[in-house]
């Protein structure tokens, strides 16, 4: 490539992928010297840095350098150079100094060291556009976006993609009882920005209940606006939440906003939820701050009779419920009285009238 062609091969790159001019400079300086590691044998943990490279890309200029140790007698030319041959270029060139050989190749480094290097900066750039895609994420951290399913591994980890940058949704942080379809677009919270050994990822989630308020926020415009708060959640993903809301503004029905007309909006977040036939029951359970009133509230739909608080300390208490909404109180396999409990942070024991007298 000509010297005058260089920088404009460059900022081609950079208005074509967005990328910084720096980033793509340092791509190709690292990719020359990932080369010339190999040569020299060096890159192993430990080892000290042998090989620099300097590059002006406004002149076309590119210089390797190794790092070598002045000796007497030369035994390994990678790393160390004569006397004879330092003081060539520096007189007071000493016996055990460090001397910066300059290393670098007639010609345009020859075509297998191009076709190499080039292989590396393709890879530095795809990093590169991943990591630009990830930086504009970053400040949607705790909300909703859209990413394409990809790959879905044995250990039932899910591999999306969103613009060409990783995302990952752990087997955790799946719905259960969701199908995903390679392809598809699916909605996720996006928990965070992670790392590991391949770079930069976005860890997402459909099971967090952070999702299920975001998807609240999303289809409810008092509860966005602050009017309505979500005071507390309790969520089994895939099969039941509860969920405590409370308004802030006088005259505003919380429970009927979040249901909204003909329960219009309630039923978006659900379908939103559901899938391969299965639906999330969602309970609009009404905050109070009196802690035997949140009790009752927090066991619906059943209906309660009276509360019994046994341990204000420990948050222990019993529900006492009528005989024949015992088993709706408890719900399914114990879910009802189990969510009711992570709703609120008390340990309940529900019993019906008659159980209770005796």
């Amino acid at each position: 490539m000509a010297q005058s062609d260089i920088m404009s091969a460059i900022r081609q790159i950079s208005a074509e992928r967005k990328i910084d001019v720096d980033e793509i400079v340092d791509a190709i300086k690292e990719s020359i010297k990932t080369i010339f590691d190999d040569v020299y044998g060096v890159g192993e943990e430990g080892s000290e840095e042998i090989i620099s490279v300097e590059m002006d890309p406004e002149k076309g200029h590119i210089a390797v350098y190794a790092n070598k140790t002045i000796v007497e007698k030369v035994k390994d030319k990678n790393t160390e150079i004569s006397l004879e041959e330092a003081e060539k270029s520096n007189k007071k060139s000493k016996i055990g100094d460090t001397f910066k050989a300059d290393v670098t190749p007639e010609g345009d480094f020859g075509r297998i060291a191009a076709q190499t290097a080039r292989q590396v900066i393709l890879q530095k750039l795809r990093e590169a556009e991943k990591e630009a895609v990830i930086k504009q994420f970053t400040n949607k951290v705790g909300g909703i976006i859209n990413v394409v399913v990809q790959k879905i591994l044995p250990e039932g980890d899910i591999i999306c993609e969103v613009n060409k940058a990783k995302a990952l949704m752990p087997k955790n942080d799946r719905i259960p009882t969701e199908f995903y379809k390679l392809g598809g677009t699916i909605k996720v919270l996006l928990k965070g920005i992670e790392n590991d050994n391949k770079g930069k990822y976005m860890l997402v989630s459909r099971s967090d209940p952070a999702f299920l308020v975001e998807l609240f926020k999303m289809e409810i415009p008092e509860i966005e606006s602050g009017t309505v708060e979500i005071m507390a959640i309790a969520r089994e993903a895939g099969s039941r939440s509860k969920v405590a809301v409370r308004s802030v503004s006088e005259g505003v029905d919380p429970i009927g906003s979040c249901v909204g007309q003909k329960g219009v909006r309630i039923n978006a977040i659900s379908n939103e939820l559901k899938n391969n036939n299965h639906e999330e029951k969602i309970d609009i359970i009404l905050w109070d701050d009196k802690i035997e009133s949140m009790l009752i509230n927090s066991i619906r739909p059943a209906e309660a009779v009276k509360v019994d608080i046994r341990n204000k300390k420990d948050k222990s208490a019993i529900i006492i419920v009528p005989d024949d909404q015992l088993s709706l109180a408890i719900g399914k396999e114990g879910q009802n009285a189990r969510l009711s409990s992570k709703l609120t942070g008390w340990t309940l024991d529900i019993k019906g009238e008659s159980e209770y007298k005796k």
